[in-house]
């Protein structure tokens, strides 16, 4: 299974190139065909995608993803009329305390595909294009793993966190003598708890498609807060 940090990849095209190369599924080599930007690109040229996956757990090498929301945006516009989002079977089992929480029940999945049938529709979402998380190792994890499980081949791509560039905020914000003798501690990086620092909505959480809204939102003010549309991709990518 693929592990690495921005540290290990330092030229995402050319990992990308080679990934191609090495892959035996048709599906995966066009999407890393398709390439990445140069790691100097300004942000205002970029085109992103923003995904977000419900899951049976948190364990990426236990549990499955049953539902996957994404949307395309820029630093102006979110493209809702080119959202999408899908039900997915997923490998192991619902458990009762995860559909407390995402309210998706066996009902819903009652014919729902496997991840490789709608692999091919996912990857050409995805490709070229540089994909926005809150949480990174929820998506690429889920999905590195599960490939590994229905392919014997896993998945690798750059993403930007919102919920790393979060907590990098909130730790500059809590370090300092100052801080220290007022006792200050980073606030909560959740998704909702960060969008209410920009003033953003409040949505129902836990539908894969509007998390995925509400992170293209969180991404959009944090460049608009505290970047540049100039700040080069490398800056923010892992």
């Amino acid at each position: 299974m693929n592990k690495f940090s921005n540290q290990d990849i330092l030229n995402w095209p050319a990992f990308l190139e080679l990934k191609a190369q090495q892959s035996k599924d048709s599906r995966l080599q066009r999407f890393y065909n398709t390439g990445t930007y140069h790691d100097e690109t300004p942000l205002t040229e970029i085109d992103f995608v923003a995904l977000d996956f419900e899951t049976t757990g948190l364990d990426s090498q236990q549990n499955g993803i049953i539902s996957i929301g994404l949307v395309p945006f820029n630093l102006r516009r979110i493209f809702c009329r080119k959202a999408k989002k899908w039900y997915i079977n997923p490998e192991d089992n619902l458990q009762e305390n995860s559909v407390i929480i995402h309210g998706i029940t066996h009902s819903d999945l009652q014919g729902a595909p496997d991840l490789l049938r709608i692999l091919e529709p996912l990857l050409d979402e995805l490709a070229g294009k540089v994909v926005v998380v809150h949480y990174r190792h929820i998506e690429r994890d889920f999905l590195d793993h599960t490939l590994h499980s229905l392919l014997n081949e896993g998945i690798s791509f750059p993403v930007i966190d919102t919920m790393q560039i979060e907590s990098n905020l909130q730790r500059a914000k809590s370090q300092g003598i100052f801080n220290f003798f007022k006792r200050k501690s980073a606030e909560s990086i959740r998704l909702a708890n960060s969008r209410a620092r920009y003033n953003l909505p409040v949505y129902q959480p836990h539908d894969a498609l509007t998390d995925a809204i509400a992170t293209a939102e969180l991404f959009q003010a944090q460049i608009k807060y505290h970047f540049s549309p100039d700040t080069a991709i490398k800056k923010l990518w892992l």
